[in-house]
């Protein structure tokens, strides 16, 4: 496998086990040193982004993959995160990942937060 394939294969499969809920697998894609950045989440843990996942993935229904970019040690992925009709957003999303040794030792998650942030506040507090 070549260099570039390797990295297809990690960030793929992460990508894919991610939007499938399997944490494990997605996990397993990760490397030391990991470090997450999104506009909600700041992660030092390879498990720690994706403690969220199932309430995420209960209200999407769909990612439509639009491009790919790799190269030997970084990646790039563009695609849109459809949600329920309850939800509304179809959400344009750039994901970019830095790797070492075949593993994801960094992700950066861009995206428009303000829908999210309207949602998220028209919710209300969680917790007690």
């Amino acid at each position: 496998m070549t260099t570039g394939s390797t990295t297809r294969h990690t960030v793929r499969a992460y990508h894919d086990a991610r939007f499938r809920g399997d944490v494990p697998t997605a996990a397993a894609q990760i490397g030391d040193g990991f470090t997450f950045r999104s506009p909600f989440i700041t992660s030092d843990s390879p498990t720690g982004h994706l403690d969220g996942l199932d309430g995420l993935l209960g209200i999407v229904t769909g990612v439509d993959l639009i491009s790919e970019l790799y190269g030997e040690t970084e990646a790039t992925l563009v695609y849109d995160v459809h949600t329920t009709p309850a939800v509304g957003i179809t959400q344009r999303t750039a994901e970019h990942f830095r790797l070492r040794d075949g593993r994801i030792t960094a992700i950066r998650l861009i995206f428009d937060s303000a829908p999210w942030q309207a949602i998220m506040t028209a919710a209300g507090p969680t917790g007690g």
